[in-house]
């Protein structure tokens, strides 16, 4: 008999702060098996976090840390330049809170997924990729690293020794390049559920994401990224499960695959 298919999703959640709210974490907490929370540079604060964590642990949903660049006011998604060792202290710091944060809630940090433009640097350099994973491996070798499938963070999170997710986004397009499509190009968010539900039908079954041009790229995913601040995210979320449970794959929280 073969073995099941086994896949995790994840949302970006815990981003509000303050009296200032965005998203629909408790609707998304019941759908998806993995929460990577803010951790305040990018968005979060203490108390959103440990409400997070707190809401995480109670729906069995594993919890990761979600570090961005020092950017509140642009949300993360404005390039830095930072040298390696500034990349390793914010990183490091901002992994450190939460797993105080969430020990208190009393689960624990499971993986680490840096964000937006921290994240679109990590996919292309190596330099910016060694600075998160030796940060990484330095906080606790045993945090999953998760981003982009045949990124440089999957080559980076191999030279240090720590243990790797693919991940694929199915509400987002790809270019023919293989890499997310800008934010400020038109169609780059795809907000049909039915579309992005088919898209993560072939990332799980068929291991392929296929560009805005038509190609299907192989890519190892074994983590689904569903954007929780964007229009309908939870009917996104509720198709993309429903379509993965209708054809025998089990949603399973991150840590259950490297068992």
């Amino acid at each position: 008999m073969p073995a099941q298919r086994m896949i995790d999703m994840n949302a970006d959640i815990g981003e509000s702060f303050g009296a200032y709210r965005i998203g629909s974490d408790a609707a998304l907490l019941k759908i998806i098996s993995s929460a990577n929370v803010a951790c305040g540079f990018h968005a979060g604060d203490p108390a959103i976090m440990a409400q997070t964590c707190e809401a995480a642990a109670a729906q069995g949903v594993a919890v990761g840390a979600h570090p961005g660049y020092p950017d509140l006011q642009g949300f993360g998604r404005r390039a830095m330049t930072l040298s390696a060792g500034e990349i390793e202290a914010v990183v490091a710091y901002q992994v450190g809170a939460l797993q105080a944060i969430a020990a208190r809630a009393g689960t624990r940090v499971a993986h680490v997924k840096a964000h937006g433009a921290l994240y679109n640097a990590a996919e292309r350099d190596r330099d910016v990729a060694d600075a998160i994973a030796r940060s990484v491996r330095s906080v606790d070798e045993s945090l999953i690293l998760v981003a982009a499938a045949g990124s440089a963070m999957a080559e980076a999170a191999d030279r240090h020794g720590l243990r790797f997710a693919g991940e694929g986004f199915p509400d987002r397009t790809y270019d023919d390049d293989g890499h997310l499509l800008s934010r400020a190009l038109p169609g780059s968010v795809i907000l049909d559920p039915v579309l992005a539900a088919e898209n993560a039908r072939r990332m799980a079954i068929e291991g392929t994401v296929e560009t805005i041009g038509g190609r299907k790229i192989k890519a190892d995913i074994r983590t689904l990224c569903v954007h929780g601040d964007v229009p309908g995210a939870v009917s996104i979320a509720s198709a993309i499960r429903a379509m993965l449970e209708s054809k025998g794959v089990s949603v399973v929280p991150l840590p259950a695959l490297f068992h």
